[in-house]
């Protein structure tokens, strides 16, 4: 493969990140899984993957993981039942300071558990919900909710895909309480300091009108129980897998078989099982499809690999590890870059503490840009679909300054505890 083949794919991701920047291609006005799924037919019909190798690329399990939890969302929405469970824990919330602290540490503790792609899907029409009760500014509590799900998964081996990656794959010993030493503090601090950057970026729309918190009536009773028995769901088969997967060696399931069996109840009982399908957000799942291709075209290119062979004996270092997790995430997005990382850090025998680096660096990377993580995207795409919007700029200029000051925190922790 020529030198100018192995660039042209980058070439062509970097022209889908300007694209999402300013959205626009002449008088077009263009959505971000309009721009992706553009980038994935240019490198198929340029021929830097074949049609059965893009369609192979796409990764059944987590298109079907994201169908589930949408019709899950759908269903909490559509029968009012995600407002009316939401009064117990954020009535307390007094004030606009109140609401967004809340949102980051509950929605973080939350994704720690639920997985950070479960909490965009239920979060996302739950902050706009906030929004326009409390008339705060969507984009104040869009960025405390994409912020929050990315950080306070960080602190858990169940947290998003790549940390179970992780915790399996770097044969990390006592998962939980290992992530929890090196990872929970850190993370806790950097939720802090992530409201402080919101109160200056947005200190106007911290208004002082005290919070009067209603709790909503349900719209729809059977649909409700039903979302209800999928959340218990999801709860139980999360806690049977993490106990199967670190404590019976011999059992395991996919993740997609959660979500499958959450959306199941839905699907078969509810009368409005049709609604709700038209109602799944496929703008998303068509984003998703399309990332899969475009990565790789990028990794059939070469150039990524021979970039982290250059770097050689530094691949190691919490320093480079963090900077490698935040920067190449971007490209190649959290989860294949940990996959590709991963076995580099086993066949080095790295000590634990990059086993962690690696999870800090790989999952704040969504933090910088919209695209560094999936749960971003989700977040963003289910927003505009309800009114709301928040652009690439509007992010990485609050973005920037959060992973910079989290890339900070963890490696001074490291340091500390070393």
């Amino acid at each position: 493969m020529s030198s100018l083949t192995n660039l042209f794919p980058l070439f062509v991701l970097l022209c889908v990140f300007a694209l999402i920047i300013v959205r626009r291609l002449g008088p077009l006005r263009l959505a971000i899984w309009q721009i992706m799924l553009g980038g994935a037919a240019v490198v198929v019909a340029a021929g830097v993957i074949p049609p059965g190798r893009a369609l192979s690329a796409i990764n059944a399990d987590v298109m079907f993981f994201l169908f589930g939890m949408f019709v899950v969302g759908v269903a909490l929405v559509e029968s009012g039942y995600l407002q009316h469970i939401s009064f117990d824990i954020f009535k307390r919330a007094k004030s606009t300071d109140g609401l967004v602290l809340l949102i980051l540490f509950v929605m973080g503790a939350f994704s720690a558990i639920l997985m950070n792609d479960t909490l965009a899907i239920i979060g996302t029409p739950l902050v706009l919900y906030f929004a326009d009760r409390h008339r705060v500014e969507p984009k104040l509590l869009l960025l405390a909710l994409c912020f929050a799900i990315t950080t306070g998964s960080v602190m858990s081996p169940i947290g998003n895909p790549q940390n179970l990656l992780i915790a399996i794959g770097g044969r990390v010993e006592n998962p939980f309480v290992t992530f929890a030493w090196y990872l929970a503090i850190p993370t806790v601090i950097n939720l802090f300091l992530t409201y402080l950057v919101l109160k200056i970026f947005y200190r106007k729309a911290f208004h002082e009108t005290p919070l009067v918190s209603l709790r909503e009536d349900v719209t729809d009773w059977h649909l409700a129980r039903l979302a209800r028995a999928s959340l218990v769901i999801v709860c139980c088969l999360i806690a049977i897998k993490a106990a199967a997967a670190f404590l019976y060696a011999g059992f395991d399931f996919k993740l997609t078989y959660i979500a499958v069996a959450a959306a199941a109840p839905i699907l078969i009982f509810s009368p409005k099982r049709l609604v709700i399908l038209r109602t799944v957000d496929w703008h998303t799942l068509i984003f998703f499809a399309a990332l899969f291709v475009l990565m790789e075209g990028v990794w059939a290119g070469g150039a990524v690999q021979s970039a982290m062979d250059s770097a050689g004996r530094g691949v190691t270092s919490t320093e480079f590890i963090l900077g490698a997790g935040v920067i190449v995430s971007q490209a190649l997005s959290n989860v294949p870059f940990v996959a590709f990382y991963l076995p580099a850090l086993v066949k080095a025998d790295a000590p634990v503490s990059a086993m962690m680096a690696l999870a800090a660096g790989s999952t704040i990377a969504g933090n910088l840009f919209i695209l560094g993580a999936a749960s971003n995207v989700i977040v963003i795409q289910n927003a505009e679909r309800r009114g709301a919007t928040l652009s690439f700029m509007e992010f990485a200029r609050v973005g920037a300054i959060v992973t910079v000051i989290s890339v900070i925190v963890y490696w001074a922790f490291f340091r500390l505890i070393s």
